[in-house]
């Protein structure tokens, strides 16, 4: 099967799912994303722009795959964006609450979206595809307040993922404004303090596996005392920490820069902390570009984002920072090729080893990706 095949293949199968997809699953997805526009593939295209750079080797470490109500993303679209220029040679699965199980225990089903992504990959290493490892590394969902009880739970996950699955993400976005205009009843304050919820990620640690941590910038000191608590779990901070643009934040921006920056150097001090340069682009931030008339060039983008990138270069080092892509989230606000080509700008200070890590290698330590850079 060729790759138009497997698209109609594919996108027939995805519109006939949206059509009889249970409440259930439409429920989890909405709390999973609350306020996430789809992007306009339409405004996306009136930009294009040349590749820079387009033989450095990227491994995206942070991307999803869902089928949502109005808004699809599958395997074919991926690929598209992929296959747009730059040289991605791997990405990173990460949990979106998508194909989850729709019976048997409540906690047992996020299962679901690990056995999912671990098919697209089993497809993709087939070489059908292209050259691109898809989901080379997979990071599930397990729910943390389960405690210590959340080891059956992590035991099938690693069953489903197989040699791919390398971590967990338990989102805990929270902050008082923010929870009223953007809510999402699946997160309260305090939830990394919490007893239960450390004692779940102590699990995750003793099995080896890594904790991506999504959330905002008010909370970033609430990280800092986790990994302090748990130093030898492997933690890693989503989307440079979540800068807050809703509501009144957004008439403040040099003041959250001001504290946000403050924490990000304090939380460099936990070696055991990775951070994800990217996701500067999504409806939370005030950072985002799909409110402009037209859609941004790479320099506009690199303009907007050096000061929170190289902020945590500088604070954490290169080799414990790695761009990610963030899509179709930050979609958005910019094409693939766009936004690698920002990274690239902002990136070009860098050594050639500081570049590496950035690009590829800082994204293989931390998900033990042997052997692809």
């Amino acid at each position: 099967m060729n790759r138009r095949e497997f698209s109609m293949v594919v996108g027939g199968a995805a519109a006939s799912w949206a059509q009889r997809a249970s409440a259930q699953q439409v429920a989890q997805q909405q709390k999973a994303a609350p306020g996430n526009p789809a992007p306009r593939l339409d405004w996306l295209a009136r930009h294009k722009e040349p590749i820079l750079e387009p033989g450095l080797p990227i491994i995206d470490p942070h991307h999803h795959l869902w089928q949502r109500p109005g808004w699809r993303y599958l395997l074919d679209d991926l690929l598209t964006d992929i296959g747009s220029g730059h040289n991605i040679v791997a990405t990173v699965y990460m949990e979106a609450s998508s194909m989850y199980r729709d019976r048997g225990p409540e906690e047992m089903r996020p299962v679901g979206e690990v056995e999912f992504a671990n098919g697209v990959a089993a497809m993709c290493d087939s070489g059908v595809f292209g050259k691109t490892r898809v989901a080379v590394g997979i990071v599930g969902h397990a729910d943390m307040m389960l405690g210590s009880r959340v080891e059956p739970v992590l035991n099938a996950l690693m069953r489903a993922g197989g040699d791919r699955f390398r971590g967990i993400r338990h989102g805990v976005s929270w902050e008082a404004e923010a929870a009223t205009l953007r809510p999402n009843p699946s997160t309260h304050a305090g939830m990394l303090a919490d007893k239960k919820f450390r004692e779940g990620i102590a699990v995750v640690g003793r099995l080896g596996l890594s904790y991506d941590v999504s959330l905002y910038h008010t909370q970033i000191g609430e990280v800092a005392d986790l990994a302090g608590a748990l130093p030898n779990t492997r933690i890693v901070l989503n989307h440079v920490g979540g800068v807050l643009g809703l509501g009144s934040y957004r008439s403040k921006q040099e003041e959250v820069f001001s504290r946000w920056a403050s924490s990000i150097k304090a939380l460099a001090a936990r070696p055991n902390v990775f951070v994800k340069l990217g996701g500067l682009g999504q409806s939370y931030t005030a950072l985002r570009f799909d409110g402009d008339a037209e859609p941004p060039s790479s320099e506009k983008v690199a303009a907007r984002f050096r000061p929170y990138v190289e902020t945590c270069i500088t604070a954490f080092g290169a080799s414990r920072c790695m761009f990610e892509s963030n899509f179709p989230v930050d979609k958005i606000s910019y094409s693939y090729p766009v936004f690698w080509n920002a990274c690239k700008l902002m990136a070009k200070g860098a050594s050639s080893s500081e570049k590496a890590d950035l690009f590829a290698g800082s994204a293989a330590r931390c998900y033990r990706l042997n052997g692809l850079v």
